[in-house]
């Protein structure tokens, strides 16, 4: 890989880790520290992703008009800030105002961290949005991990190190990003834009929001993982450390696993076809969590979540990227971003009131649904563009 994919991969590691060392524990902590209802942390982390959407959509746009080197330092200073205040003052009325603005100057970083990664190596493809995924589920394997041993000392820590930690992204990000910024090839606006660009540029984010249907469709049963799911296992007697071991199975076998998902992308190098095995596997282990009573069990259906996700999440981005015309690869990157964070939020809404109103069964049921949706939207998403230019040529 070039050595500023090196670079935006090893920032990313040390910003996840730094996050990490929270986001597991943000429940915990306003519920059993604070007192406060699980409702109302649900509340507040809802409006943390809500935060983080905005931010996706506003960096994106950013980085398309304005500078990618300002709009991740602005950013990604936010966050910094936001953390440092909380490692001084975290009641629950700072706490969870700046929860929401990490959320949010951490959305902004994300969708240029991707969009960078995409104009600085565009010959990789999707290498180099594989690259951004690896180093953020190392991120969260590491943060996760060592997060609940300090936490086990005092919260006190666990804050401490989640604002060092972004003050050197923040670092990082000041002395070397600009560089990256330099280095990207992108024309930053177009003065003639002819209407026959106009009619497939309009194709293409028809194309985008097709296709992120299914990624909605599919964040929204994943994200069952961190809440119906985690509920579940609670209530059938797994403990706590056990249930969180499955993320560190989870994060550690992503960045292991690259060997095996490099044997799966060179047979299967369309990035379609790469939805639709991973989607494949990511039913199968529903299919395997829905009959799960012991550990070992779960284990054995991360696993299998793990080599679906492996596959399917890198695809999007850089079918979003392939997707963008000149000077909107950050607006497409913040889009299915964003579409990600949307998931993520409603996601724990729909399984909660589901499992609540019926049983855990039966949102099983309705999850693997859910996952027949990415066959149908991957399938169709291109159609327009291929009439386009089938009508293009024949003119």
């Amino acid at each position: 890989m070039p050595k500023f994919i090196w670079l935006l991969a090893i920032a990313t590691t040390i910003n996840v880790t730094g996050a990490s060392f929270l986001w597991p524990l943000n429940t915990i902590y306003m519920h059993n520290e604070l007192g406060k209802s699980l409702a109302f942390a649900g509340f507040i982390l809802m409006f943390n992703q809500a935060a983080s959407i905005a931010g996706n959509l506003i960096g994106g746009v950013l980085f398309d008009k304005f500078s990618a080197y300002k709009t991740i330092l602005y950013g990604t200073g936010l966050a910094m800030v936001s953390a440092v205040i909380l490692s001084f003052y975290h009641s629950i009325a700072p706490y969870s105002v700046l929860l929401v603005l990490i959320g949010f100057g951490s959305g902004i970083t994300w969708p240029v961290m991707f969009a960078m990664a995409g104009s600085v190596w565009p010959e990789g493809g999707r290498r180099a949005f594989n690259a951004i995924y690896v180093a953020q589920n190392l991120g969260v394997a590491l943060g996760a991990t060592v997060g609940g041993y300090v936490a086990s000392f005092s919260f006190n820590y666990i804050f401490m190190a989640n604002a060092s930690l972004f003050a050197v992204f923040f670092v990082i990000v000041l002395v070397a990003f600009k560089r990256i910024d330099e280095e990207r090839n992108r024309q930053m606006h177009t003065t003639v834009i002819e209407q026959s660009g106009k009619i497939q540029n309009k194709s293409k984010f028809i194309a985008l929001i097709i296709l992120s249907g299914g990624f909605l469709a599919s964040w929204i049963a994943y994200s069952q993982w961190q809440s119906t799911i985690a509920s579940h296992t609670q209530d059938i007697g797994i403990p706590l450390d056990q249930y969180s071991l499955l993320w560190a199975i989870n994060g550690f076998l992503i960045v292991l696993g690259q060997p095996l998902l490099k044997l799966v992308t060179d047979r299967v190098t369309s990035q379609k076809n790469q939805i639709y095995v991973g989607t494949s596997i990511l039913f199968a282990s529903f299919i395997v969590v829905m009959f799960a009573e012991e550990f070992t069990v779960f284990v054995i259906a991360m696993v299998i979540l793990t080599i679906g996700e492996m596959i399917v999440w890198p695809a999007i981005p850089t079918l979003a990227n392939d997707l963008a015309p000149k000077g909107r690869a950050g607006f497409y990157q913040g889009f299915v971003n964003s579409v990600a964070a949307a998931g993520r939020m409603v996601g724990p809404v729909i399984g909660g009131l589901i499992v609540d109103v019926y049983n855990i069964q039966l949102l099983f049921f309705v999850l693997l649904f859910l996952l027949l949706i990415p066959f149908v939207t991957t399938y169709f998403y291109d159609r327009g563009i291929l009439e386009n230019q089938g009508k293009t040529k024949a003119g």
